[in-house]
């Protein structure tokens, strides 16, 4: 079915269209209901982009998009902590800016689509198998904590989960993705369940206790050697009464997946096995083939909803227990194998010390190599920034610093750059290199210029950043024929903002509180669209509790002193 022509009711709080099998677009007219809190559009065949104009949304605080077929990248506002919970979980996007599958109560496991890359999805980062999967057998004791049974020994699951997550074991060896909020109601417990009235259970321990979700619940079992398994499922109903009360008038019907396909239809728990308390097994063959099992268990909208109003619907299970139906291949190396490692591992030495001496970081070089070997940044070569520089042409050249003299530059792939480059006769030395280095790269900030990294080579000490198509404040305003702006007051007035906004991050909002201590025009950098952007950080310095290093004397730019207290003033006023 199409979307429904809802675009009249500009005042609706509450937007649930789940399971409704909606193939269309998300129109733009829901990014115009200001009074929206709740958006809920999971299990659909929704396709596109996400309409950038739900960011306006000041009210929306749960959003759910799960299994649906959205596309493009996802928005950049997303995961700047607006909303209390978003789940974009098993849709296809091409690309995302966090590394992470569950940032700021957002959950992205598997929202990225396989062409992309793979590195930066939920399942794939980070992994210890590598490109050598190793484990051949899975046990979890689903929402409760370690137990043995049948000699197999069942690893806990008590995270205490959220409306949206996602989470993996410490040995990444396994994790699961969950999304869904009981709606009018909150409990903050209910993603995990135990023997809520005393229910005669017989049989292994893990029947005691349940992981849950009102929504959808999704294991996998990670760095799997590929072949076929044995899965087990555990189940037992114990949410619910066995007497004749209101506690005891709920229905629990869901549906259960394994690697994308449905073994399971209207699963009911407490009919399956007879009555409440009662555990049962679903056992099933299943082949991995590219190293990762998936079981999804999923509410389709069938059962009870609210009647009775704690746990009478929503996928639960028990257990999982996997083991192979191959012979496990023998771990055991070759003595030629072994020998092959050791000569191999030789030669790998000898020719990263041959590589590290070349690149100057051995033998006996400034203290400056030890510390840049520290820091997380992208490494570029001298002879890379001479190709993109035309050698330091003198018309390449865009200004000049307390670092010395800034070139533009085009990177083979076609991005723009600028590369500040230490001159003999600067006052800041290789301390303040690294320093600026390694606060730049620890700050991220629409107002601050984003660093793409370093060169150290000989005596050559290179930042790159990002270019700023501007170039200056100072330029923008005092600047000659060709580089002088006409700067309207509004454009003025966003600048100023723009300003105040960077110097309060830096100030208040940021964890390492960094204190510029030359603010300037010529510090300020213009992007495209005249969007103000703060330089060089190389007088900066961390302003922690103590105080104790912290300086009295005024440093920086004794003109600016005032212009700065009025940003103060118009950064309290945004």
């Amino acid at each position: 079915m199409r979307f429904p022509n809802l675009e009249n009711l500009t005042s609706l709080q509450f937007l649930v269209l789940r399971n409704c099998s909606i193939h269309d677009f998300i129109p733009n007219y829901i990014g115009k209901m200001e009074a929206l809190s709740t958006l809920d559009l999971s299990f659909n065949k929704l396709t596109g982009k996400i309409p950038n104009n739900i960011n306006d949304l000041t009210n929306l605080t749960y959003m759910f998009l799960t299994e649906n077929c959205l596309s493009g990248k996802i928005p950049e506002w997303i995961v700047q902590n607006k909303f209390d919970y978003f789940d974009l979980s098993y849709n296809n996007f091409s690309e995302t800016s966090t590394p992470n599958c569950q940032y700021n109560n957002i959950n992205l496991a598997s929202s990225l689509s396989s062409s992309a890359n793979t590195t930066s999805t939920c399942l794939k980062r980070g992994l210890p198998c590598g490109g050598k999967p190793k484990y051949h057998s899975l046990f979890i004791n689903c929402g409760g904590p370690e137990i043995e049974y049948d000699g197999n020994k069942y690893e806990a699951d008590t995270n205490p989960g959220s409306i949206s997550y996602f989470f993996a074991s410490d040995d990444e060896k396994w994790a699961y993705s969950s999304t869904g909020v009981v709606y009018f109601r909150r409990y903050d417990n209910y993603y995990m369940a135990k023997n809520r009235y005393s229910l005669n259970i017989t049989g292994p321990g893990f029947y005691q206790t349940a992981r849950l979700s009102p929504l959808s619940l999704k294991y996998y079992g990670l760095c799997m050697i590929n072949g076929n398994y044995n899965v087990k499922l555990h189940f037992a109903e114990i949410m619910l009464s066995h007497d004749q009360n209101f506690s005891s008038l709920g229905s629990r019907i869901f549906d259960v997946s394994i690697q994308s396909k449905q073994y399971l239809s209207d699963f009911n728990i407490m009919k399956e096995a007879n009555g409440v308390g009662n555990g049962i097994v679903k056992e099933f063959n299943i082949d991995v083939t590219n190293n990762t099992l998936g079981i999804h268990l999923y509410y389709r909208q069938k059962g009870t909803s609210s009647v009775p109003d704690y746990g009478a619907f929503g996928p639960l299970i028990s257990a999982i227990s996997v083991t192979p139906n191959f012979k496990i291949p023998s771990e055991r190396l070759s003595t030629g194998a072994i020998a092959g490692i050791v000569v191999g591992s030789c030669v790998f030495l000898i020719l990263i010390v041959f590589i590290l001496q070349k690149m100057g970081f051995l033998g006996g070089k400034d203290s400056k190599h030890k510390q840049l070997l520290d820091l997380k940044t992208s490494y570029f070569s001298l002879k890379q920034i001479n190709d993109a520089t035309n050698n330091f042409a003198p018309e390449n050249k865009i200004g000049e610093g307390g670092f010395g003299p800034v070139y533009k530059g085009i990177l083979s792939n076609g991005i723009a750059i600028a590369v500040k480059k230490l001159s003999s006769k600067s006052k800041q030395g290789n301390r303040e290199f690294v320093n600026e280095i390694g606060m730049i790269f620890a700050l991220q900030h629409p107002n601050l210029v984003k660093l793409y990294g370093c060169c150290v080579e000989g005596n050559q000490l290179l930042l790159i950043y990002e270019y700023m198509e501007n170039n200056s404040l100072a330029s923008a305003l005092f600047g000659g024929q060709g580089q002088k702006m006409h700067l309207d007051w509004p454009t003025r007035m966003k600048i100023c903002i723009g300003i105040a906004r960077g110097l309060a991050y830096l100030h208040e909002e940021s964890r390492l509180k960094i204190v510029h201590r030359d603010i300037k025009a010529t510090n300020v950098l213009l992007d495209k669209d005249l969007n103000a952007k703060i330089s060089d950080f190389g007088l900066a310095k961390l302003d922690e509790d103590e105080n104790t290093h912290i300086s009295t004397r005024i440093a920086g730019t004794m003109s600016v002193l005032y212009y700065i207290f009025s940003l103060y003033q118009i950064s309290n006023l945004v």
